[in-house]
């Protein structure tokens, strides 16, 4: 099983082009971060990529070309240059968007495509979680505002989410009690581009947590209650690989 975290850290490699105060900064990495879902996911028997820096920085679920990005439109593609209400964060030359690509978002999607082949290698099939965490509120960006959200989220994609998935996925939540948005309120679930609609032996779904179930959402502190979704989203995990 390979677990791809895309959004957990907050670490700003450099801060060339960003024009906005620290404390604006500070304030976006804040809202766009999953936080602490390099924890809830976390499990020592997986492959893990895990990028390391804030993905207001680069995002690596983003297309790398903004013509195949629709969040490139709001500013927030690849390279985010604009803030979630549309303040402006950066400004990119193309030498500094060069070297971010090449620096960072490349070298991830290498190593998800690696762990993706040495999987295919050894069993024959290849599982990607795609990890995530979401807020309670939507976002100004969101393209789905309707409220009240789901306590967790799975996305799909057509050719690599086996339907199975998506009705054990409901089975699995709603027999603890919990509600369950399936592509809502975000949909999709990452595969790197080598197999991407190709290959039928990479399986992904995505699990996404909502935020008040385990964190004060201002503050950032955890919740009581962290332990326990903790628990939920790793028995989540062990149900997907009983069924690979």
């Amino acid at each position: 099983m390979i677990l791809h975290i895309p959004h957990a850290s907050r670490v700003l490699p450099t801060t060339d082009g960003f024009c906005c105060s620290s404390e604006r900064l500070s304030a976006e990495i804040h809202l766009l971060t999953d936080h602490y879902t390099d924890d809830l996911f976390s499990r020592d028997d997986s492959i893990i990529i895990q990028s390391p820096c804030s993905r207001v920085f680069c995002d690596m679920e983003r297309f790398a070309d903004d013509a195949m990005e629709p969040n490139s439109r709001l500013g927030m593609g690849v390279l985010y240059t604009h803030a979630d209400n549309g303040d402006l964060l950066r400004v990119l030359s193309s030498d500094l968007r060069s070297h971010i690509l090449t620096g960072y978002y490349y070298p991830h999607h290498q190593r998800l495509n690696e762990a993706v082949d040495i999987e295919l290698h050894a069993h024959g099939r290849a599982c990607i979680i795609d990890c995530h965490s979401f807020p309670d509120q939507p976002l100004r960006r969101d393209s789905d505002n309707h409220t009240p959200r789901p306590d967790f989220n799975v996305g799909t994609d057509p050719f690599h989410t086996p339907n199975e998935w998506v009705l054990r996925s409901e089975e699995f939540f709603h027999r603890r009690g919990y509600s369950l948005g399936v592509d809502w309120p975000y949909k999709g679930s990452m595969v790197p581009m080598n197999h991407y609609r190709k290959n039928p032996a990479v399986f992904s779904i995505m699990l996404e947590v909502n935020r008040r179930m385990y964190m004060a959402e201002i503050s950032g502190e955890r919740l009581a209650e962290y332990d326990s979704v903790r628990t939920i989203v790793q028995d989540y995990l062990n149900m997907i690989q009983s069924i690979l």
